[in-house]
């Protein structure tokens, strides 16, 4: 079992930044790869970021060049920076950690952009 708690989601304007935090715990040697998926009122969820166990990341179009994640060390914690924001990122972001093929999810943290 793996538990994922994030933090550092809020309000803030067009252009300005914030950045999450994921924290695991239980589990966290078997993790391959985290991530950072966001889901928007009357959306599916959404992929936005992920980083495998060796750093290999990879992004959603719509966030490349704007949003970086990375890891202190090997596997935990998971920050996802996230500069020059727009309106239509407003979302709910999940940290998700793959653990043999099984997502484990956090509660989410909700990130709101003002025009």
């Amino acid at each position: 079992q793996v538990q994922l708690v994030e933090s550092g989601g809020g309000l803030v304007q067009a252009g300005g930044s914030l950045r999450l935090s994921c924290a695991a715990s239980g589990s966290i040697f078997g993790i391959n790869t985290m991530g950072w998926y966001r889901q928007a009122p009357g959306k599916q969820r959404e992929l936005v970021a992920t980083i495998t166990s060796g750093g290999s990341t990879n992004y959603a179009d719509s966030v490349k060049g704007r949003f970086t994640i990375s890891r202190d060390n090997a596997k935990n914690p998971v920050y996802l920076q996230m500069n020059s924001l727009k309106p239509e990122d407003t979302a709910v972001y999940y940290c998700a950690a793959n653990v043999g093929g099984r997502n484990y999810w956090g509660q989410g943290t909700q990130v709101t952009v003002s025009s």
